[in-house]
């Protein structure tokens, strides 16, 4: 049986990078619909992968720790709720789904929010730039000089779109073609740049070019058919290290440029000169990213993937983070987290009560799942509990709560740690706190018997502890 999970591996000096420059990485996958993150344990060498899933990720774009992404027919923006100093599971930034807006599928590939904050995306399948509308699916902003009409039709695959100070100035297309589909006939050297102020274009000769960036008074391209990374000089583009894979996706950090890669595709990428480079050293190209030394033209670390995930399209670096991680829309979490003024933070409403196995959605078409021989037990606070809101679960408490509460009603704050195996309830632990006080009193103390003896119990109440910050007395209790 093939493992669904994706394998990683990653050069020796990846993590130490990461770390003496301070930053994380978001990369998307449209190919297995995944959202990565890529930062560090506190564990040197020890990288930290989190991922969740989206309908055909695309376009990624990071400004005041906010990620907006590029969907299959939406355009998601993901804010950071974690407060500074503040953690989740690890993690010190908690990227949360926080608006949507339907754009339907018109094949959007790069996105960004220009200085009079819109959100502008290439929309490739209508051959135009595009910015949202509350009244249309989109409002076209510009189209290259030689496509005559907007039509679903991909017909020059407009692809990269780069800002310059602030506004959209340059664009990649893969050729300038004005029929359907007709740059599929063009992929080795009919690849362009486009000067959007002027109107014209700006360099031809490319291979697919990708994932124009303006930087240093510079702009930079990716030749992807090549396997280049380069600049424009002038109309000529200028290579300066040669990528390993399909390079698609480009970001800068000080003297590094961030590459993504890809594998090829037979019927898409197969007799590129970037297949023939590799085939010539005995090499195929991988999928991964690269960490290109811009001074010297090398790949100085890298990132790469051994399985599952074979293509990459597009990344950004996340300055000043140590472990992101994000909310997907796969399970519960979404909705039992919530934040408001005074919260100090994220709150914990409830805890789920579905059991292992009863009610669980179908297996998500590539979605890593633990085995099922070895699963992954999660421990969530759950803070502001009450009688009312803990009646449901009553049945997983011990004592029980509801007759407790009937003849000695809570004096003091209540607050719980739960244990879940996907999103599924299988222990729960509940304290009352009453102020002044330095000590708290364990009330309330499940596990699933089914999960007894795995030290279940124990993790639950060192969390609580942990959450609590006061001693916490137990009377006897062992259920």
């Amino acid at each position: 049986m093939t493992d669904p999970r994706p394998r990683l591996q990653a050069s020796p000096g990846f993590w130490h990078w990461l770390a003496r420059h301070r930053v994380s990485l978001a990369f998307t996958t449209y190919q297995t619909n995944r959202l990565f993150l890529v930062g560090r344990t506190p564990e040197p060498g020890r990288l930290a992968l989190h991922e969740r899933l989206f309908d055909k990720p695309m376009g990624l774009f990071w400004q005041h720790d906010t990620l907006t992404m590029g969907c299959r027919y939406q355009i998601w923006q993901l804010d950071n709720r974690l407060a500074p100093g503040a953690s989740h599971e690890g993690g010190d930034r908690l990227y949360v789904p926080r608006q949507c807006w339907i754009t339907g599928d018109v094949n959007a590939h790069d996105l960004v929010i220009d200085g009079e904050g819109r959100v502008l995306f290439v929309n490739t399948d209508f051959s135009c730039l595009a910015t949202l509308d509350p009244d249309y699916s989109f409002v076209p902003l510009w189209q290259p000089p030689f496509i005559t009409r907007l039509a679903a039709e991909d017909r020059c695959h407009l692809n990269g779109l780069a800002l310059q100070d602030g506004a959209p100035t340059w664009m990649t297309a893969c050729s300038r073609t004005d029929t359907a589909a007709g740059w599929r006939h063009h992929r080795h050297d009919g690849g362009c740049v486009l000067h959007l102020p002027s109107n014209t274009v700006a360099a031809t000769g490319l291979s697919m070019p990708h994932s124009p960036r303006w930087y240093r008074d510079r702009l930079w391209l990716l030749d992807s058919g090549n396997g280049a990374l380069g600049y424009l000089d002038e109309g000529r583009f200028e290579p300066v290290a040669d990528c390993p894979g399909f390079a698609r996706g480009l970001a800068f950090h000080g003297d590094f440029a961030l590459v993504g890669l890809s594998r090829l595709r037979e019927r898409s990428f197969g007799g590129l000169a970037l297949e023939q480079r590799l085939a010539a050293d005995g090499r195929r190209a991988q999928c991964g990213l690269a960490v290109i030394d811009l001074v010297h033209g090398q790949v100085l670390e890298w990132l790469r993937f051994d399985s599952v995930i074979e293509e990459l399209f597009d990344l950004v670096v996340i300055p000043e983070a140590r472990q992101p991680r994000a909310l997907g829309l796969q399970d519960d979490t979404i909705e039992r987290l919530v934040s408001f003024p005074g919260s100090a933070g994220l709150v914990a409403t409830k805890p789920t009560l579905k059991r292992p196995g009863q009610g669980a959605p179908p297996p998500t078409a590539g979605l890593p799942r633990a085995p099922a021989h070895d699963p992954v037990i999660r421990f969530q606070q759950v803070h502001h509990l009450t009688p009312d809101n803990l009646a449901p679960y009553a049945a997983l408490t011990w004592p029980r709560l509801d007759q407790r509460w009937h003849t000695q009603p809570p004096d003091g704050e209540i607050v719980g740690v739960s244990a879940v195996i996907d999103d599924a309830l299988i222990g729960l632990a509940v304290a009352e706190c009453r102020a002044p006080s330095d000590h708290a009193e364990l009330i309330s103390l499940f596990v699933l018997p089914e999960y007894r003896g795995r030290g279940v119990a124990t993790r639950m109440l060192a969390h609580l502890r942990r959450t609590l910050g006061v001693a916490l007395r137990e009377p006897g209790m062992d259920g």
